[in-house]
């Protein structure tokens, strides 16, 4: 178990820079006007257009991939995360470039306690579309899981830069600090 953590914690040093030098997406991107939307919403119009992104994000381009999709999002509901892999492996392999797939897989990895493959899939979720402020903020958490408070502290804050309403992201950062940890991230 140690040297899974030790390993993990050089991806995760490795990563995180990623996350924090992009700001331009190769595929999957919200329209830009919804992301100015959502960084001017206010909290009450916030989860309508976050939803619109979301959205968009999830269109693969493809009835098929929606399907998978749709199937692994199901399989993950009804707590079966190695069907919800399956899925989402079938998702990835056909469709390289949608990144809402790879998304969904770092998920369900991450839910099945398999933190490598979780770690992969958020990096090219990421390569793909560096405005996905959940899987920005899934990489926040595994961070902040394995120690790295001061990096999982920047990036909640970068979540916070594009969905500035982002409940989750609000109250980790504010854990943090509220814990006396934040004072000095």
């Amino acid at each position: 178990m140690r040297i899974l953590t030790v390993n993990l914690k050089r991806h995760l040093t490795a990563l995180a820079p990623l996350v924090l030098l992009c700001s331009t997406g190769l595929a999957d991107a919200a329209p830009q006007e919804l992301l100015d939307r959502l960084k001017t919403a206010t909290e009450a119009e916030a989860p309508r257009i976050a939803s619109e992104i979301e959205l968009e994000w999830s269109k693969s381009g493809s009835a098929a991939m929606d399907l998978l999709l749709r199937r692994g999002r199901d399989a993950m509901e009804d707590g079966d995360f190695a069907l919800a892999i399956e899925h989402f492996t079938a998702l990835t392999d056909h469709a390289p470039q949608f990144a809402e797939g790879f998304h969904a897989r770092a998920e369900a990895y991450f839910r099945a306690s398999l933190y490598g493959p979780a770690l992969d899939d958020l990096e090219t979720t990421l390569a793909l579309n560096p405005d996905h402020y959940d899987a920005i903020f899934g990489l926040a958490v595994m961070l902040q899981e394995f120690g790295d408070l001061r990096k999982a502290a920047q990036l909640y804050r970068k979540v916070l830069a594009i969905h500035p309403n982002h409940e989750n992201a609000r109250e980790a950062l504010s854990r943090l600090k509220r814990d006396g940890i934040g004072r000095e991230l």
